[in-house]
């Protein structure tokens, strides 16, 4: 095929860094955008270079000059739009969580796969080059797996808001927002990536009313922080998140030989080995000595699955077996998020469905 033509919807700060990755890979251009307000719609999409401008959903299905839609709106609407669009024969990248449980989600592949076009979720660490040197370090440098921690937490300005009484997409559980789909996702991934699907899940999570709710709604409670653990039998991975503070620790997977460390763990980097040495009886860990793993992140990581999701578009075989694989991986981790939601009392109203 030549050039693959992208539309957006959605118009926020990750739509903004996704037009600027989206210049930087070949064979892709924008062509189009999409807002409720038509005007928005046009100023948005001017800045990048498109020329058609959408404000129906109906119109943006049915366009000849569009190939694949990236979904950057709110989590509630992610599974509705991308189901629009794939019966519109368009390819669907969507900003994670690819939907807002489970279900939707497999609603959604399915509906891809019956129309013959490409739907991946924009997890955006697991396609940087430093998850898969991460990768190959957990299967081949580490020894038995016995426990690992996921880390990522930071402040979010709009907490003073959300405690001052107003409702907040980001902390409304009717767009199934809240903690762990907003943060809690960049850990919950590739623990499923490395580790498959847990036998077990345990949690916990700091919650809040959300304004505005009626008594008898079920989706009044949403969640700013957590910590759940992932039981496989043979290890235990433990997650933490949060919108409340910035944590500042690395994320590891320790094993029987080695422990693997990296920093910033919505986008991994500098990926480092501490060799187990035996030492006897000791009564306090000394600071182990690491041995750095090279590898380059793109300034604008978005790039990484863009070209993923375009070379499997263009029928590529290795990106097929990608999308396959990260097609699972989604799954299973919504699976565990749900699961999650469930014990703390998080409900979406897709739970309800």
């Amino acid at each position: 095929m030549g050039t693959l033509r992208f539309a957006t919807i959605g118009s926020s700060g990750i739509a903004e860094r996704f037009c600027e990755a989206l210049a930087e890979v070949e064979g892709a251009e924008l062509t189009g955008c999409y807002s409720r307000d038509l005007g928005r719609a046009r100023a948005f999409g001017e800045k990048y270079g498109a020329r058609s401008f959408f404000d129906s959903l109906e119109a943006l299905a049915a366009s000849e000059d569009v190939d694949a839609v990236y979904v950057a709106s709110p989590n509630g609407a992610h599974a509705a739009q991308a189901l629009q669009m794939i019966a519109g024969c368009k390819h669907v990248l969507v900003e994670k969580a690819l939907a807002s449980n489970e279900r939707e989600a497999r609603e959604v592949f399915d509906a891809a796969r019956a129309s013959g076009v490409v739907a991946l979720e924009a997890m955006r660490n697991l396609h940087v080059p430093s998850f898969a040197a991460i990768e190959r370090a957990v299967a081949e440098e580490l020894g038995e797996v016995r426990l690992a921690t996921l880390r990522f937490s930071k402040v979010t300005s709009r907490m003073a808001r959300l405690r001052a009484g107003e409702r907040l997409n980001v902390f409304d559980p009717a767009l199934a927002g809240g903690a762990l789909m907003d943060i809690g996702v960049y850990c919950v991934e590739p623990a499923v990536a490395l580790f498959g699907r847990p036998q077990e899940v345990r949690a916990l999570s700091v919650t809040a009313p959300v304004p505005g709710c009626a008594p008898d709604d079920p989706c009044q409670t949403i969640d700013l922080a957590g910590e759940a653990l992932l039981g496989y039998g043979d290890k235990v991975v433990s997650l933490s998140y949060g919108k409340m503070s910035d944590d500042v620790l690395p994320s590891q997977v320790a094993g029987e030989r080695a422990t693997l460390l990296w920093d910033q763990t919505s986008c991994p980097v500098n990926p480092r080995v501490a060799e187990h040495e035996d030492k006897g009886l000791i009564f306090r860990m000394e600071q182990a000595s690491t041995r750095p793993i090279p590898v380059e992140v793109p300034a604008n990581d978005m790039v990484c699955e863009i070209d993923d999701f375009a070379r499997a578009v263009r029928g590529e075989e290795a990106a097929l077996a990608s999308r396959d694989r990260f097609e699972r991986v989604t799954l299973d981790s919504l699976a565990v998020m749900d699961e999650i939601r469930r014990q703390v009392g998080v409900r979406f109203p897709a739970d309800e469905a």
